[in-house]
């Protein structure tokens, strides 16, 4: 079974398949049938493939065209300009989603105007794997105890946690950062974060501000903003939420205010999940909900999740994330409060919204803030 891609091309132009994972190459192909050229890759049984093309190699942005690509040929009209295309395998590791590299409207682009720190603008973000979960309390405590017995790392807070498969929570910014590195070299994996623009000292210990990051590294870190919405979309646009314009207490955590939000299901008052063994905090084990396009799960409730960047308010400094661009960082620390994403079990429906942006200082550390992890392709 053939079957059509989302756009349509003039002509092909082919790199070979890249796999990620194993460095194996897939090899891609151009056959005319009926006066269309045909796209086509080796047959497989896996669905691990992305399709993707740019116009321009010098400087690409590459767009998905298909994720997962179908194990057959797809056809192509011949009616635009011609593009580049390349199959990319990926094998996710355990635990993680995978994010397409691709353009996306962040921001408030359905007009609720009670969001007024979020005009939408064109946002490119490489791809990227992400945290399925939260991260919860049980493998916050199985790194950090690795990282303070056997490697030098120092942590502000404990962290907190109502069951070991809750979310961690009552943990600061400085010390999600410095948890990811511990994360990374556990895993083998080069750190992100530094505090020396060489990338020669590990940032382990203390509260620091001027944190250097290596994009490049393939290391555990938090998302910039713009990854963490474009992961919380799931690929749906224009939505209110990651998956769809309505929110029910079926499918987040998160409190019910119906009588004062048209789009809240409810039912109104605290989740009967997360109130089990008690209302504060009234979190909910990771993983309780229905995942969004990307197989991720709370990316809306149970706990609000730190960000990389700096807030940005109106009107944007240069470098934030709302004049657009590609792979977007963030402003610089004049606000001194980081951003928060994401919503929380004690917040209502509002807070939830894809578009919503949550900030507070790198210090603070309370029951309704958490984290998960991206970690680089």
């Amino acid at each position: 079974m053939k079957t059509k891609l989302h756009s349509l091309f003039l002509g092909l132009a082919l790199l070979a398949g890249l796999d990620y994972a194993n460095a194996q190459v897939t090899n891609l192909g151009i056959a005319q049938a009926g006066g269309q050229s045909l796209l086509y890759w080796p047959t497989s049984t896996t669905t691990n493939y992305i399709l993707q093309s740019t116009t321009n190699l010098a400087s690409p942005n590459w767009t998905t065209e298909e994720y997962p690509v179908p194990v057959e040929a797809s056809t192509v009209s011949n009616t635009t300009p011609a593009k580049f295309f390349r199959l990319i395998y990926t094998n996710p590791p355990v635990g993680v989603g995978l994010i397409p590299a691709g353009p996306f409207l962040m921001g408030n682009s359905i007009g609720d105007s009670d969001i007024t720190d979020a005009n939408p603008t064109n946002v490119y973000v490489s791809a990227f794997f992400m945290d399925t979960n939260l991260v919860d309390l049980s493998v916050w405590q199985a790194v950090s105890t690795y990282a303070t017995t056997f490697n030098g790392y120092s942590f502000d807070d404990a962290g907190l946690g109502k069951a070991a498969n809750h979310p961690v929570q009552s943990v600061n910014w400085y010390d999600c950062v410095k948890w990811c590195n511990a994360r990374s070299e556990l895993a083998g994996l080069m750190p992100c974060y530094y505090t020396d623009a060489g990338f020669t000292q590990v940032y382990k210990t203390g509260d620091v501000d001027a944190v250097y990051v290596n994009w490049a590294a393939k290391g555990f870190r938090l998302p910039t903003e713009a990854e963490w919405e474009k992961a919380a979309r799931g690929g749906l646009s224009g939505r209110r939420f990651p998956w769809g314009n309505l929110i029910s207490e079926g499918q987040a955590n998160y409190y019910g205010n119906t009588s004062d939000y048209s789009y809240d299901r409810g039912p109104n008052g605290y989740n009967s999940i997360g109130s089990i063994g008690g209302t504060s905090p009234a979190t909910s084990p990771v993983g309780s909900f229905d995942v969004n396009g990307y197989g991720l799960y709370d990316m809306a409730g149970n706990v609000v999740e730190w960000c990389w960047d700096w807030y940005a308010a109106p009107p944007y400094p240069a470098g934030s994330p709302y004049l657009g661009g590609t792979n977007p960082t963030g402003a610089g620390p004049t606000s001194g409060v980081r951003v928060l994403r994401g919503g929380r079990w004690d917040t209502g429906a509002p807070g939830l919204r894809c578009a919503y942006r949550g900030n507070d200082g790198p210090s603070y550390a309370g029951s309704i803030v958490g984290f998960r992890c991206l970690r680089g392709l």
